[in-house]
């Protein structure tokens, strides 16, 4: 069974979106490659989440839904609430425990779930 090894977004809000995620407690690290623009890296288990810059004219995808577990989603999602994150669904009790929905700030919906 093939494992997720990486993980690129590609926005024109670099800054933003690595505050963002770092809400939801990820450690990312400047990087660059050769003459490529610099990015963000962070591990997220055993794959990498990459923050990269978009070229010019082109529109960031909304469209990708992600999924994490996360230590405590109260938390998470008050500290993504006071970033540029929205809340879509606040922290719910259900069948599968704690969940809540945001959206980072190219849109994507970010689901979270306590793990």
């Amino acid at each position: 069974m093939p494992i997720l090894s990486r993980l690129m977004l590609k926005t024109h809000k670099l800054e933003e979106l690595r505050d963002f995620y770092e809400c939801l407690g990820f450690d990312f690290e400047e990087e660059q490659k050769g003459k490529a623009p610099p990015y963000y890296a962070a591990e997220a288990g055993e794959a990498r989440l990459e923050i990269h810059p978009l070229s010019e004219g082109i529109v960031a995808d909304a469209t990708t839904r992600l999924g994490f577990a996360v230590p405590d989603v109260v938390v998470c999602v008050s500290a993504a609430r006071n970033s540029s994150g929205r809340v879509e669904n606040k922290p719910n009790s259900g069948p599968d425990g704690l969940r809540a929905l945001l959206r980072d700030p190219d849109g994507r919906v970010v689901e979270l779930s306590q793990g």
